[in-house]
């Protein structure tokens, strides 16, 4: 296939579930490797039912346990701007899966809510400063996450980044208000790309033969203008997590059968 980028790599699992499973042992040995030496661990999380369902993994594994999750830190790639507690919030399943593992309430990092009395712009306002007290100065006004977890929507969009939007080529900011989103609900906060390409793993989790499309043109080299997925880019690894029904038209020599 022309024009594939060679460091993004592929891992295959049979099924969504065995994908959950996988991912979250390789979550979990990297939280152990990190919090083992006493480091903070910068996590950012998406939403969609394959980040819930790999939350759920992580919390019920056996390794759970040997994570020191008082040095983890959660934040979020992307929120609806509804009020919290909202079903539609990105937030509410990971509080729902990581409920008992021990994260310091100060260490979770949420949006605001439509309910906060804020406007959509104060809130990228407030997450931006928010970033900014966990500063990674190598990378910009914002940490630089050891895993930045992203979904991948059917038209290939990533967080609240999507295609031939202008919030795709925006370079100076770390978050933005999205108006008039094409998928409900219409307002909403997003990370940036470069906040998003400044993470040390870049890891997108997508399941489904609906997705086969947009991972096909991701890994071929399409501009990230028009799909946003292609785009993504860690400064360590980039991996796509993908099931098979997704894997339909990935590259054989993209397939990670190692990591």
């Amino acid at each position: 296939m022309a024009g594939v980028t060679a460091e993004k790599r592929v891992v295959i699992l049979p099924d969504a579930e065995q994908l959950a499973d996988a991912v979250a042992a390789r979550f979990l040995s990297r939280l152990v490797k990190i919090t083992g030496t006493g480091a903070l661990a910068h996590i950012s999380l998406t939403g969609g039912s394959m980040g819930g369902r790999v939350l759920e993994a992580a919390a019920a594994h056996s390794r759970s346990s040997e994570v020191d999750w008082s040095l983890v830190h959660l934040w979020w790639s992307d929120e609806r701007f509804v009020p919290r507690g909202d079903a539609d919030r990105n937030d509410g399943q990971a509080f729902t899966a990581l409920t008992g593992v021990g994260i310091p309430a100060e260490n979770v990092h949420t949006m605001a809510g439509s309910d906060d009395g804020l406007t959509l712009e104060d809130a990228a306002r407030a997450y931006t400063a928010e970033l900014a007290r966990f500063a990674d100065d190598e990378v910009g006004g914002w940490p630089s996450f050891d895993i930045c977890f992203l979904g991948v929507g059917p038209d290939a969009h990533i967080a609240s980044l999507f295609p031939d939007r202008p919030e795709i080529r925006v370079t100076d900011a770390s978050v933005l208000p999205v108006r008039d989103s094409p998928k409900p609900p219409p307002e909403r906060l997003t990370l940036t790309r470069p906040v998003i390409n400044s993470s040390q793993r870049v890891w997108l989790v997508l399941s489904g033969a609906d997705k086969a499309s947009a991972l096909g043109l991701a890994l071929a080299g399409a501009s990230y203008q028009s799909v946003p997925a292609a785009g993504a880019k860690g400064r360590s690894r980039t991996v796509f997590f993908v099931d098979e029904a997704a894997a339909a038209k990935v590259p054989p020599e993209l397939i990670d059968a190692e990591y």
